[in-house]
């Protein structure tokens, strides 16, 4: 395929010593992500936050947790205990055991202090609200005698007890399922017989139960285990159960396949995978603390699950406290949470019948949760109705339930369009839904392809073939975040809309690639992974290198979610090296050091945690006062550049480009509220306003603010402009 041209200057990147840099100048990936968790957590520790969503940012950290042990720990122990090759080699020169070590000891830590919140403030406060979680001891003769009848009716026909024994090999245990191990003894023998068993709380069940309404405006709940744990002896004739604890084990959950893995389908290899990813190695078991040694050796010395003791987690609480979630979910209580806000609609589409007729006019920017997604919805949605339009392409990565975006698809399809979709079947965890999409689509009439082998599809674009008065025009939406209405909601994104004729052309030119044997594009506008995105990040990098060392005018900017590859990592040192001021915007992992002498002086990171989840990819370069704006789907990572298909595009139009410097980085560098600052030891600290003397700035409220205004005709008006010299931003 046609290299990319770098716009502007001709600066060749700059010669990358061959010798690798000291590990020392690099921060550890897995701890890094680590910290990103602990960044988390201090939110669910901050009392400044309503209770509700305390809570849900503790439920948050601990799914966070789930899939760190499912597939970077996972990872990890592979490569010790399997002697796997790791897919990037750490540059910071950690080996799996030694990673294994300080994740262990810290991963424990954060366990110890996740639970000590909930203890003893999350849960006695969300009582003082009146929502309570009761134990069993807390129940009155009325309640009881309500779940007495609730498992019996409800439970009881559900439960499955697994006995341990020679007879009864120990029993495979589903990825993250809650069980009980139950001591059970004889009755009427002196001394008893002890024997052990298995029992998984059905999921099929809330584990919340709800116990009924006093009429006193308090809402009660009981956890399923401890609805069944009084209860057990009903399934044990003869025997009495003298003792039980909650677990549950988390398996290897990772899915890579490689090219030679490939049998007759990439399909039907990933649901044979798929199948095989029940049978993953255990990585973690979390039991609570009510657990003595015979449970416990019990489960470590089981051949199914064979786990080191640093691989165990005594919690004292709930077992898997994302459950509690459900908690946020329910009706009332709205002082308990963030005040409500609703997408707003952006001017330029509101109250247009036709959004094609809208986009011919300009292009659109749609900064995702402030303004609505339903703008993208709408844009698939009138496709599929409209006479005009002849064909339909769209990637898809990760959708969700009820998605209207595949009920337009599978509409247009039935209404005689050309329809093609791409379904990257190998987006993580959430394979198996992406396959049920694929067939509802084929079934439609949809052409689907599942992408390329040894390649995930992780751009997110779509294109619309329309015949316009005038001739075929082709409009295009490129993003940063997935087709998915529900995660629009709470992730933080950007849609570009635009029909710009050289846009249109390599989006015809990506779909061609992705669903045929295409190459030779002459590239006009997007760069793509892994045939050029990693180059043209590191040129852009030099460049402002280049132009600091000549005195001219340089300045970077880029807000992303992850910033790991070691190339880019060495780009950014040599810009700082030479007086290029750089501001990242570094949501979780970060593993280059700010801050260090004569190497990163002059760049600072920061990472946002609020409310929404900070997922856009954005880039700015000064480039001699002629700025150039990127946004892109692809984080700086080796499998961004290197493994996956991704895009990163230019924002062309000046009132655009504006917004976003001005009104969206420049805020965000100024928030002084949810953000915090990497030191160059890997640790965050919190900014804190009323030490800077500075208006109190919360980035992501000032950008539902600024989204309101949007709405409107008026102009908006940012915080501050970018270039406003204030310590500790723009420096």
């Amino acid at each position: 395929m046609a290299q990319h041209q770098l716009n502007g200057s001709g600066t060749a990147p700059v010669a990358r010593s061959s010798n690798p840099l000291d590990p020392a100048l690099f921060i550890n990936r897995e701890l890094s992500w680590l910290n990103f968790d602990e960044r988390v957590l201090e939110e669910a520790r901050d009392p400044s936050n309503p209770l509700l969503e305390r809570l849900r940012f503790l439920a948050i950290c601990a799914s966070n947790l789930d899939e760190f042990f499912e597939v970077r720990v996972a990872g990890l122990q592979a490569q010790l205990y399997d002697n796997l090759e790791p897919q990037d080699a750490p540059p910071d020169g950690m080996g799996p055991l030694s990673q294994l070590t300080e994740i262990s000891r810290r991963a424990h830590d954060f366990v110890g202090r996740q639970y000590e919140i909930y203890r003893t403030e999350i849960h006695p406060q969300l009582a003082a609200h009146g929502i309570h979680v009761c134990g069993p001891d807390e129940l009155s003769e009325t309640q009881n005698a309500f779940l007495d009848k609730y498992f019996d009716w409800q439970v009881y026909p559900v439960l499955t007890p697994l006995a341990i024994d020679p007879a009864h090999p120990f029993p495979h245990l589903h990825n993250k399922s809650l069980n009980l191990i139950l001591r059970i003894e004889t009755i009427g023998q002196d001394p008893p017989r002890q024997l052990y068993a298995v029992l998984q709380v059905p999921s099929v069940l809330n584990r919340l139960v709800p116990l009924p309404d006093e009429g006193d405006g308090q809402r009660r709940f009981v956890l399923l285990e401890d609805v069944i744990g009084p209860r057990l002896d009903a399934l044990f004739g003869g025997f009495k159960v003298a003792a039980r604890a909650a677990f549950r084990v988390t398996r290897n959950s990772d899915l890579t396949i490689q090219e030679t893995e490939v049998k007759s389908s990439l399909l039907s290899t990933i649901q044979e995978t798929l199948r095989q990813r029940k049978w993953g190695a255990a990585v973690r078991l979390e039991i609570s603390d009510r657990a003595d040694e015979g449970f416990l050796a019990q489960l470590q010395t089981a051949p199914a699950l064979d786990l080191d003791d640093r691989d165990v987690y005594k919690v004292s609480g709930p077992v898997d406290l994302t459950a509690l979630v459900a908690l946020y979910k329910l009706e009332g209580f709205r002082e308990l949470k963030e005040p409500a806000f609703e997408p707003q609609i952006v001017a330029s589409l509101a109250n247009r019948a036709n959004v094609f007729a809208a986009i011919r006019e300009q292009d659109i920017l749609v900064h995702h949760p402030y303004e609505s997604f339903g703008s993208v919805v709408q844009f698939i949605e009138q496709a599929s109705e409209d006479p005009q339009v002849l064909a339909i392409k769209q990637t898809l990565y990760r959708t969700s339930d009820d998605n209207p975006i595949i009920t337009a698809l599978a509409r247009a399809a039935e209404n005689g369009k050309q329809v093609t979709a791409l379904v990257e079947l190998q987006a993580r965890l959430d394979e198996e839904n992406n396959i049920v999409k694929a067939r509802a689509l084929q079934k439609a009439g949809v052409h689907v392809v599942y992408g390329m082998v040894g390649l995930k599809t992780h751009c997110k674009a779509a294109l619309v073939v329309r015949r316009d008065h005038d001739g075929i025009r082709r409009y295009v939406h490129l993003g940063t975040g997935n087709y998915n209405p529900t995660t629009a909601r709470f992730y933080t994104d950007l849609s570009l809309f635009t029909c710009r004729s050289d846009f249109g052309e390599d989006a015809s030119a990506l779909f061609n690639l992705l669903t045929g044997y295409s190459q030779g594009h002459g590239w006009h506008k997007l760069i793509v992974a892994p045939m050029h995105l990693a180059d043209r990040i590191t040129a852009l990098i030099d460049r402002e290198r280049s132009n600091a060392e000549r005195g001219l005018p340089a300045r970077i900017i880029a807000k992303m979610n992850s910033l790991v590859d070691p190339g880019a990592i060495e780009a950014l040192y040599a810009a700082s090296q030479a007086g290029v001021r750089i501001d990242l915007i570094v949501r979780g992992i970060c593993c280059l050091r700010p801050g260090m002498p004569k190497l990163s002086e002059n760049i600072r990171v920061i990472s946002i945690v609020d409310k929404f989840l900070e997922h856009s990819r954005i880039a700015y370069f000064q480039n001699n006062d002629a700025p150039q704006v990127f946004l892109s789907s692809a984080d700086w990572m080796p499998r961004n550049f290197r493994r996956r298909v991704e895009i990163m595009f230019p924002i062309e139009d000046p009132r655009l480009r504006n917004r976003i410097v001005d009104g969206i980085l420049g805020v965000a560098l100024m928030d002084n509220v949810k953000a915090r600052v990497l030191q160059p030891d890997g640790t965050y600290r919190r900014i804190a306003s009323a030490e800077s003397g500075e208006p109190v700035v919360r980035s992501q409220v000032e950008f539902q603010n600024m989204a309101r205004e949007l709405s409107s005709t008026d102009p908006i008006r940012p915080v501050t402009p970018l270039g406003t010299t204030q310590a500790g931003v723009f420096r």
